[in-house]
């Protein structure tokens, strides 16, 4: 730490003065009374005897008080130099009580800032843990049933056995794809993940999609459609498996909480002369105010019970939030419970020199 200071002088200033015109007054006035001087020689011994006791007391009241406030302001940097805080041990040390106490004001307020936020932190990891731990138990332990059973006997029965080593699987691909999702979010997070930017017709990707989900809007009798029927190829920038992935994760989410019979649709709307928003419209259960908030959140649901009946991993839309924010766009969410919900994202359009985009 530097042993260099930064000083104050208005105390010494003040008491010095106080004390060189209260015993300047009294000296004169004894001089008065007792010499009878005359008023010029009085002046003058007045001027004389003020300037030396105020140099004296000035010099001595600054010294001494100094020392006393130094060393236990001195302390007081020394002990909080063991926490470590660059932005407050790397001052030099001042005995300005009012500096002082501006420093160690911010200091203890950024110090409870900091804590509350190890807080949260703490709290937001034992949360993370308590759901992975929950979210892998469940098919670890439909997997070691199926497995107990048969090697307890029913692997005799063909039947049986063809039976449980099919649903093991199906418990050990749930496994699989929730360390898959696992793995993404945390290369996501990290920024390893690598985008492979190119240009594709966002039209036909969605159309994909919905190819790929029909059969399973199909079992709710959900309809896939465009809000507007598209005849032109609209073209955006990307990385076109991660912003398919994101357009399968909220349809995928609109078909698991939408209602029998319902629809979903996607609109493409020209937001900016460099960005086009995708919405996801439907009709369904809609969301909670309370938790639009925590949507995003890794392994949050907004249904505890029914979503995990649905499958998934929890971590869909987190996901997306994080391939959204990859490639620096922005992703928004709409509700009202009862009537439905509406996710939205922007994507940049592919060169406008290259490829005319006409969006109506």
């Amino acid at each position: 730490m530097k042993i260099s200071f930064k000083k104050t002088y208005k105390f010494a200033v003040k008491s010095a003065l106080y004390i060189s015109l209260f015993a300047t007054g009294f000296v004169m006035f004894l001089v008065t009374i007792l010499f009878h001087t005359t008023v010029h020689n009085l002046w003058l011994f007045g001027a004389i005897f003020i300037f030396s006791i105020y140099v004296f007391s000035f010099l001595v009241l600054q010294y001494r008080v100094e020392r006393f406030i130094y060393r236990r302001v001195k302390k007081i940097y020394d002990e909080v130099s063991l926490l470590e805080s660059s932005s407050f041990i790397n001052k030099p040390i001042t005995t300005d009580m009012e500096t002082l106490s501006r420093e160690v004001k911010k200091f203890a307020t950024d110090k409870k800032l900091e804590i509350e936020l190890l807080q949260v932190r703490e709290e937001y990891r034992r949360e993370f843990l308590g759901n992975v731990s929950h979210e892998l138990k469940t098919p670890l332990f439909t997997v070691q049933g199926y497995l107990s059973t048969l090697l307890d006997g029913a692997m005799e029965d063909k039947t049986i056995r063809k039976k449980y080593l099919k649903r093991a699987e199906k418990g050990v691909e749930r496994l699989i794809y929730i360390v898959e999702d696992l793995d993404m979010i945390t290369k996501l997070e990290a920024g390893d993940l690598n985008l492979e930017i190119s240009q594709f017709d966002i039209v036909d990707l969605i159309q994909n999609v919905f190819d790929l989900l029909e059969m399973k809007a199909d079992k709710k009798k959900i309809t896939l459609a465009f809000e507007n029927y598209y005849i032109q190829p609209i073209f955006v920038t990307g990385d076109k498996d991660k912003i398919q992935q994101v357009i399968e994760n909220l349809i995928v989410n609109s078909i698991k909480y939408g209602k029998e019979g319902g629809m979903t649709e996607v609109a493409i709307v020209n937001l900016t002369n460099k960005k086009v928003l995708v919405r996801i419209t439907d009709n369904g259960e809609g969301i909670e105010k309370q938790n639009i908030s925590r949507l995003f959140e890794r392994f949050y649901r907004v249904n505890k019970s029914g979503s995990r009946s649905e499958g998934g991993s929890g971590l869909g839309l987190a996901i997306v939030k994080h391939i959204i924010e990859a490639h620096k766009e922005k992703i928004y969410v709409e509700s009202e419970f009862g009537i439905g919900s509406e996710f939205s994202f922007t994507v940049e359009k592919a060169g406008l020199k290259k490829i005319e985009i006409d969006l109506k």
